[in-house]
């Protein structure tokens, strides 16, 4: 919703204050479609000079995150922590051995299937599973386990963050592919030096659009869409922390409540569930799950 507002308000201003000091919106319009063919058409075309297949469609699916936030929302982050209460609770209730036919088919576990919206979340899924795997294989070392998780999530995290610096790249070529439409515009105006005076007045005019539009794209749209792209990655990469943290402090020999006490210690604070709501959703959970 900001999002919306703060473009309403970036070209109500930028192009209110042009009109109102009696600047003439004509010679922009005029100028705009091939200034923006060159400009847009060479920032397209350098974004998938640059980019693997991977980063450009991560980046077209990263556009609805800037409109729409984070996916995981506050009943997410509760969920979260009711999924992995039941599967530390299992394992320290029944041992590792019961915890084999969820995590080797998650699918058809009758813990992970409660959870829809996380089933489909391929990796968490895999986070969760394959940790519990080496748990499984007796490597019951906290350290190792809690390494080994770490290399997992500086993986995925610097996958996730490529489409944001694949934006930011190209906010920071585009001022200087507006000066490139801009010498273009002056090459095409010193081919008609011997026009009149007011002729040579609008070919600069339309020239200098070229420079106008490629900082005005670059740090009042593009610039602003990767900062944002790249914190809501930030803040959706807390979801997998927070695995991390429960599944650590398991292995520390804490009971499966206080685990997930430490687990919501991480959770954004926007989301963050209280003491007495994760108390509430955890009482909730039927004794089999």
């Amino acid at each position: 919703m900001f999002q919306i507002i703060g473009i309403v308000l970036l070209f109500a201003l930028v192009f209110g204050s042009y009109i109102i000091s009696g600047g003439n919106m004509a010679v922009i319009l005029h100028a705009l479609p091939h200034e923006m063919m060159a400009i847009g058409g060479a920032g397209v075309a350098a974004f998938l000079i640059a980019n693997s297949m991977p980063v450009i469609k991560g980046t077209a699916g990263g556009f609805g995150k800037i409109f729409s936030g984070p996916k995981w929302k506050p009943a997410d982050y509760r969920d979260l922590l009711a999924l992995l209460f039941l599967l530390t609770k299992t394992m320290k209730s029944k041992g590792v051995i019961a915890l084999e036919s969820h995590i080797e088919n998650p699918k058809e576990s009758t813990i992970f299937t409660r959870f829809p919206k996380i089933m489909k979340d391929h990796f968490a899924i895999d986070f969760i599973c394959d940790t519990l795997r080496m748990m499984t294989m007796n490597l019951e070392d906290p350290h190792q386990v809690e390494d080994a998780m770490e290399k997992q999530l500086e993986k995925h995290h610097h996958e996730a963050l490529a489409p944001s610096h694949a934006m930011q790249n190209l906010a920071d070529a585009l001022p200087a592919l507006g000066i490139v439409a801009a010498v273009l515009g002056v090459i095409k105006t010193m081919g008609s030096i011997t026009e009149p005076p007011e002729v040579l007045g609008g070919m600069i005019g339309s020239a200098l659009v070229g420079t106008f539009l490629g900082v005005f794209l670059a740090y009042g749209l593009v610039g602003p869409f990767a900062t944002r792209m790249k914190e809501v990655t930030e803040e959706e990469g807390s979801f997998y922390r927070i695995i991390q943290s429960v599944l650590v402090a398991h292995l520390h020999g804490n009971a499966a409540q206080i685990s997930v006490e430490i687990g919501r210690g991480n959770v954004p604070s926007g989301a963050q569930p209280s003491f007495l709501e994760l108390e509430e959703a955890l009482s909730n959970i039927p004794n089999e799950a």
